[in-house]
């Protein structure tokens, strides 16, 4: 069953973000250089983790990503259900594919597929 494996948070201002999930939950920060991007990890390392970056739009909300078997089967299964693609399969070279999709209701989710072969 698929599950949720990562989620990212928008903020505008990221430092200020960093030092208040590092404070209130005890998260730990890793800056990815180049990328104005931050892993997060939620349980020291394990499985789930999630990502910080600045906010790209007005409203943009945290994202939850969704583990699947194959990406391409999924979005037509969203669209076939009535909901909407937002940004369409895209490689995270070396690691995997993902998608950002909304349900009916308008909440933004993510989809992701494991591929370290991923161009």
């Amino acid at each position: 069953m698929p599950k949720i494996v990562h989620f990212e948070i928008p903020a505008d201002d990221v430092k200020r973000a960093r030092e208040f999930y590092s404070k209130v939950f005890g998260w730990e920060f890793k800056e990815i250089p180049g990328m104005n991007y931050w892993l997060i990890s939620v349980d020291g390392g394990g499985a789930l983790g999630g990502g910080l970056m600045k906010r790209q739009e007005s409203g943009q909300k945290i994202t939850d990503y969704i583990e699947v078997t194959d990406v391409d089967k999924y979005l037509k299964d969203i669209e076939r259900q009535g909901g909407k693609v937002l940004v369409n399969k895209m490689a995270v070279p070396g690691t995997g594919w993902f998608a950002i999709c909304t349900d009916t209701e308008g909440n933004p989710f993510g989809l992701w597929k494991d591929d370290k072969n991923a161009k």
